[in-house]
């Protein structure tokens, strides 16, 4: 797909969802909103997370907890390039990030994701006229976008690349000791380690319910896809017990 299409997409679809071109977004929130089901795990395959698409109201994506958060955020993005806007889209494993043309697909949701997540319109506004004008974009400036949006430093670089605010030396540069440079300007270290969280966005819960309550699966199997929301039923079946229930 053409970049500039992309671009369009990625505006349009941030428009669609009440947030301007200068604004982060808060993915989880975005998720809920979106009706997606998501689950957030640590993984030991190699991927970054997959999408998977069931007609037009069921849409499902599974994120790697053993990335960084902002490698969590940039793959968000690109699932959902999957699940809102490739056409003809069943399901896919994703390693996100590489912005590989050989795949196709995959490289749009990349350009996607990039567009989605970090709009031209939100970069410039963070950048002094004088760094523009003198093509001098300093550490502090790279540390305030990536915190702004969230995002991960490698996928800010390549961006900043793209809008040819950065050249390949400066890049090299900035790719570096990220974990340092951000604990040197004074912010959390959180958007550059990998949570391994455990949690789960949508109506998960329900879904089981409703395959239970139809004899599509066991109480037993129930109980265990219940369980992977964090729910402990030996506790829930003593309260119960307790309080006549």
């Amino acid at each position: 797909m053409n970049p500039l299409v992309l671009d369009k997409h990625a505006s349009l679809f941030r428009a669609q969802n009440g947030y301007s071109n200068k604004e982060s977004i808060h993915l989880k929130s975005l998720l809920h909103k979106l009706g997606v089901l998501a689950v957030f795990r640590p993984l030991e395959m190699e991927i970054s997370g997959m999408a998977m698409k069931m007609g037009p109201d069921n849409r499902f994506m599974l994120i790697n907890t053993a990335r960084t958060l902002g490698h969590q955020h940039f793959t968000i993005c690109h699932e959902l390039y999957h699940l809102f806007i490739q056409a003809d889209f069943v399901y896919h494993f994703c390693q996100v990030g590489i912005f590989d043309k050989k795949d196709k697909e995959e490289y749009n949701a990349d350009l996607f994701a990039s567009r989605f997540l970090m709009p031209k319109e939100g970069i410039m506004a963070l950048i002094s006229d004088r760094e523009i004008e003198e093509s001098t974009i300093s550490l502090a400036t790279i540390l305030k976008i990536e915190q702004y949006f969230s995002c991960s430093r490698s996928a800010l670089l390549y961006r900043m690349q793209d809008l040819g605010l950065i050249k390949s030396q400066q890049l090299e540069a900035f790719k570096h000791s990220v974990r340092r440079s951000a604990m040197d300007h004074g912010y959390s270290l959180k958007l550059y380690e990998k949570d391994n969280q455990e949690e789960v966005i949508g109506n998960y819960g329900d879904i089981a319910r409703k395959l239970f309550e139809k004899g599509a699966i066991s109480e037993s199997h129930y109980y265990s896809l219940l369980e992977d929301l964090g729910v402990d039923f030996s506790v829930l079946l003593k309260n119960g017990d307790e309080e006549g229930g």
